[in-house]
């Protein structure tokens, strides 16, 4: 039955086609390996395709059976990029040791992502939706060729035996040992990819949806009015899943119609739909959203700076989501809000509309259980693609679609600029399939035309900023002013808590007593990047190479000045018995950063070892005329406040063959606005860039 997939397989539509390169069989028959050369259409982002230069992925499978001691082993790796990714994975059909009718089937896999263009993340993503993907439906693959086979009358296969005893047994009346009757085994002992007791006569599973009795029905008029469209056997499962809630989930059991969501969600498997609506379940809970909307207030930055907002309702009676994103300070939000608010307001917009579909449901006589988000991108360029709002981006994907599957009934993306395809090949790998499939996408004025916006939202309410004439209270957004921003310390002290993670760290910075931080580099030419703030003071900004580790790094006890440091971090790595020019050097002319402005950089390294990044007290200079201190600096001097500099940053690593092929490395994903940038400075000597915007 396994080999009935080769040489391509209707059931693997990414499987286009496999030659075999080499074949084994010993005299005696009882071992056949067999090994092919197999190509994938994988299921990709057609721009990282691009970027990768390829087509089709190959891969070099092994097949081994060995008849005599009925084990089927498989063995597969990569053949493309190799170099960069190493994928491996086992499969083993054995004899089960307790009942010699069952076939165990054991399942691995190995994943090593070297370096991919800046893309690492979106291929680990793409390569586990692959494999899980494949692990759902190997049983259905092998089923499904055992199928054929009992219809074309092969039912039995004999046990090999060796030459010998066959050339005996022809002289003699064979017998045919008579087969145990198959034994069903319930999907609940089962586990996906690992040990599958799969018996190979089984009928269908248990976990199958299957119809409700007649006592099992729910009123036809509720269904209509409530939950659309449903056939028997997906009411069924509605009802079975709210009966499993009821008797063993306490506290709120949600609705209906979000139950049939996560149904939905899962393609009406029971197992799995309980599965993942319970974790949400658990999550709420956790996290007291079902409250939000009553106990939490936006912040006014949010209210002020966040381009987004309901706005009617479109053609099909769905709730309407206008979100100007190209006109939003995304840098400017995380650093004044943190991404727990950001998160946190994200989930009082579902939950939001959740809401507004009820009373739609309601208005319009039919069942809305979904809403329609218009995406409006005039304005969007490389800003947009700073790498830790990009991050904050993909963790706010991946909180709504665990907990609000089947809620976006589509979405209109207008005026996509050419930056777009570089943020849809990052974030498009964390969406669902499903969702995905409800994206429109208009580039330019093409929504004016024909299949554009007129064909899903009526012309009275088209907002006015995309030429209508309804006007739109949605914000307009626009930079949020830096005196708002605050420190990760302050973003920490806060009672929103729905991930822990913090992107940026603060750090305090004294007279005599710099912050440093350490970066130790294995491969020559990595990427050494960083974005940090001048909240307080003046700052000089180093970066020096050591071929040997400095001293496990001490907290300053700043001397005489005794001065704790509350808010921000002070560590120095620096020995001072160390010598510049002996001990370390120098690999970047020093940058004065005066308080306010943001500076984002990137250093290409020549050597492998360690670098330490630092920020250092900047003082005044002395009159140059007389030689003398200002007044302005004598009184400074007097303050012991003014020995205090205040940063917050952040840095990255990136290799360097990921850096020149990247698209999101800092060239393209500098934090400054354009007409805000004020001064940029490069070294080619040293392969670096940073920029300052005030």
């Amino acid at each position: 039955a396994y080999e009935r997939r080769f040489p391509t397989c209707p059931l693997i539509p990414m499987f286009v086609a496999s030659d075999t390169v080499n074949e084994y069989k010993s005299e005696d028959g009882a071992i056949h390996v067999i090994e092919r050369r197999c190509k994938l259409d994988i299921d990709a982002p057609r721009l990282l395709k691009k970027i990768a230069g390829v087509d089709y992925v190959y891969f070099v499978q092994k097949n081994s059976l060995n008849r005599r001691e009925r084990t089927l082993h498989i063995e597969a790796y990569n053949e493309t990029f190799s170099n960069r990714v190493i994928i491996n994975e086992h499969c083993c059909y054995t004899v089960h040791p307790d009942n010699e009718d069952w076939t165990c089937f054991e399942q691995s896999a190995s994943l090593d992502i070297k370096s991919f263009f800046g893309f690492e993340s979106t291929v680990e993503k793409i390569a586990m939706k692959q494999y899980t993907s494949n692990i759902k439906k190997g049983k259905e693959i092998i089923e499904y060729y055992l199928k054929q086979l009992e219809e074309e009358g092969i039912t039995f296969v004999p046990r090999w035996t060796p030459p010998v005893a066959c050339k005996l047994e022809s002289s003699t009346s064979h017998t045919r040992r008579p087969v145990s009757p198959a034994i069903n085994i319930p999907d609940s002992a089962t586990k996906e990819g690992l040990n599958n007791k799969e018996n190979l006569n089984t009928s269908s599973s248990p976990s199958e949806p299957t119809a409700g009795t007649p006592d099992d029905k729910l009123d036809a008029d509720y269904i209509k009015r409530y939950l659309g469209d449903l056939t028997p056997m997906q009411e069924s499962c509605l009802i079975r899943l709210r009966q499993w809630l009821q008797e063993t989930h306490k506290g709120k059991i949600p609705k209906d119609e979000h139950i049939l969501r996560f149904l939905r969600a899962r393609d009406f498997n029971i197992d799995k739909a309980r599965e993942i609506l319970c974790q949400s379940l658990t999550w709420r809970k956790q996290h007291q959203v079902d409250y939000i909307l009553d106990t939490w207030n936006p912040p006014q930055v949010l209210q002020d700076y966040y381009a987004g907002g309901w706005h009617h309702h479109d053609k099909d009676g769905r709730p309407l989501y206008v979100l100007r994103l190209g006109q939003m300070d995304t840098k400017g939000l995380v650093r004044a809000l943190g991404e727990e608010a950001l998160l946190r307001y994200v989930l009082s917009i579902n939950e939001e509309g959740l809401r507004r579909c009820e009373e739609n449901t309601k208005v319009f006589g039919r069942p809305i259980s979904s809403w329609t988000c218009l995406v409006d991108l005039e304005g969007l360029n490389m800003r947009h693609l700073w790498r830790p709002g990009v991050k904050a981006l993909l963790r706010i994907i991946e909180v709504v679609e665990a907990n609000y599957p089947e809620t976006l009934g589509r979405l209109l993306i207008l005026r996509a600029p050419r930056v777009f395809p570089v943020l849809w090949t990052l974030v498009s790998p964390f969406i669902d399939d499903n969702t995905r499939k409800k994206f429109l996408i208009y580039a330019g004025n093409d929504y004016q035309g024909p299949g554009g916006l007129l064909d899903y939202i009526d012309k009275e309410i088209i907002p006015d900023f995309l030429g209508g004439e309804c006007m739109c209270e949605v914000p307009e957004g626009g930079l949020v002013p830096k005196s708002l921003y605050r420190t990760a310390e302050e973003l920490e002290n806060e009672d929103i808590k729905l991930w822990t993670e913090t992107i940026y760290q603060s750090a305090s910075v004294f007279k005599g007593a710099p912050h440093e931080v350490l970066i130790q580099i294995v491969d020559a030419s990595s990427v050494i990047t960083w974005d940090f703030d001048v909240c307080k003071g003046d700052i000089v900004f180093n970066i020096f190479h050591s071929k040997r580790a400095p001293q496990p790094p001490k907290k300053d006890s700043l001397g005489a000045h005794s001065i704790t440091s509350p808010g921000g971090n002070n560590v120095q790595l620096i020995d001072k018995v160390w010598q510049l020019g002996r001990d370390y050097s120098m690999v970047e002319s020093p940058l004065i950063c005066k308080e306010g402005e943001s500076v984002q950089g990137s250093h290409v390294t020549r050597w492998p070892g360690f670098y330490i990044l630092q920020w250092k007290f900047h003082s005044m200079p002395a009159c140059a005329t007389t030689n003398l201190p200002r007044v302005d600096d004598v009184l400074a001097s007097l303050q012991v406040s003014s020995h205090k500099c205040k940063v917050m940053y952040y840095t990255e690593v990136i290799g360097s063959e990921d850096f020149r092929g990247s698209m999101t490395s800092l060239e393209s994903s500098h934090s400054g606005f354009s007409q805000l940038s004020a001064a940029t400075t490069s070294s080619s000597q040293s392969h670096s860039s940073s920029m300052i915007s005030r």
